[in-house]
């Protein structure tokens, strides 16, 4: 079986030397190149054929997520694993939009370490338990935001009486109630809801709550 073929990208020499020694202590993955910088990993990854990257953050002469993806650019380009000391979030979704497979903490403990290079190296991807949590917290809020910025695109087809009359409906007035707060007839009410349904494409007043709910997130 073939080894993986690892490429080291760390400024710190004692770091990238403790790295290349683990690397190389695994009978199924070698070290084909060190890089002490963004700019080295690139060459390096441009020379070397590799499997995977193991790319710093923080570098001089140009940062390991830029590095990332001038990387990822290359033809036949390696995948690479952001390894780092910090996991800020500006630098986790940062490695990840430039292209990174995955992204670990310098403290890993090795075999996770090697789990995640050959993981990354089968193509799959691969995070920190800590990451993988906020990650998954920013996907369901960016899901939570596009969802309320359709519903807020479909509320400006109202008039702002027919926002007032939703706005009640939501709270679960009826329409006698809606009438007192908003003086109203009952009759015009009724009407106000009709119109409210159809320009919402709606069937119920139970659906058009919820619409207004999902615009408030």
């Amino acid at each position: 079986m073939d080894k993986i073929r690892v490429i080291v990208a760390d400024d710190e020499q004692l770091v990238r030397a403790a790295l290349v020694k683990m690397v190389n202590s695994r009978l199924d993955m070698t070290v084909v190149g060190e890089a002490a910088s963004g700019p080295q990993a690139v060459r390096c990854a441009q020379t070397q054929r590799s499997d995977v990257v193991l790319m710093d953050v923080r570098m001089p002469d140009g940062d390991g997520i830029t590095a990332t993806a001038q990387v990822r650019a290359l033809q036949q380009a390696p995948q690479v694993l952001v390894l780092t000391t910090f996991d800020l979030d500006d630098h986790v979704f940062a490695a990840l939009e430039a292209g990174a497979a995955g992204f670990m903490l310098k403290d890993t403990e090795p075999e996770r370490l090697f789990h995640a290079i050959r993981a990354v190296a089968a193509g799959e991807g691969m995070l920190a338990p800590t990451v993988t949590k906020r990650l998954i917290e920013r996907t369901r809020m960016r899901a939570a935001a596009t969802k309320a910025n359709a519903a807020l695109a479909r509320l400006d087809r109202l008039t702002a009486r027919e926002a007032e009359v939703l706005h009640a409906m939501a709270q679960g007035m009826s329409n006698d109630g809606i009438g007192q707060n908003l003086c109203l007839s009952e009759a015009t009410v009724k009407t106000h809801v009709s119109r409210i349904l159809a320009k919402l494409e709606l069937d119920n007043r139970v659906q058009a709550a919820l619409l207004f709910r999902d615009a408030q997130h």
